[in-house]
């Protein structure tokens, strides 16, 4: 098996200190602020990222121990593929948020509706380009009916188990 080996680039600062509590999806975080502090070698590569109004961050869920390949999601009572999922206990302990740029300053970013915990290890940003996203017709699998009832629920302890 082939071993892959990454850094983090940087870290993510939230007010979250408990994965418990945390909004379940950055569009649920109801405006809340954060910071991303890149590491001083990496932040030339933040030149021309603060033309964009969102990025996507990708980071490692370190608080993430063992992994199911069945777990009972958010908004539903039954167990599904975790790659049906965006469950954090994964083989690949891997996260993706996008989130609003607010400003950068130095190698600072700040953001808005952060969803992932204090001292997340950030992996790579990448910017958000609606013409490359915009999918237009697409299917949500078993979400459907379901996705618009996320509202402003917060994580629970359904992973910790």
């Amino acid at each position: 098996m082939m071993i892959i080996t990454m850094h983090p680039i940087g870290y993510i600062h939230t007010p979250y200190t408990d994965p418990k509590g945390a909004p379940i999806q950055p569009r649920y975080g109801d405006k809340v602020s954060g910071t991303v502090e890149i590491l001083p070698e990496y932040a030339e590569g933040l030149s021309d990222l603060d033309g964009f109004s969102h990025i996507y961050l990708l980071f490692h869920l370190h608080l993430s121990s063992e992994y199911k390949l069945k777990v009972t999601p958010f908004l539903d009572d039954q167990l599904r593929g975790v790659f049906a999922t965006r469950a954090p206990r994964r083989p690949n302990p891997i996260g993706l948020s996008l989130v609003r740029l607010i400003k950068i300053e130095s190698n600072i970013l700040h953001i808005e509706n952060p969803d992932m915990v204090d001292g997340t290890p950030l992996l790579d940003i990448k910017p958000y380009v609606s013409a490359f996203e915009d999918i237009g017709d697409h299917r949500i699998g078993w979400l459907t009916g379901k996705a618009g009832k996320a509202g402003k629920r917060k994580a629970d302890d359904r992973f910790d188990r």
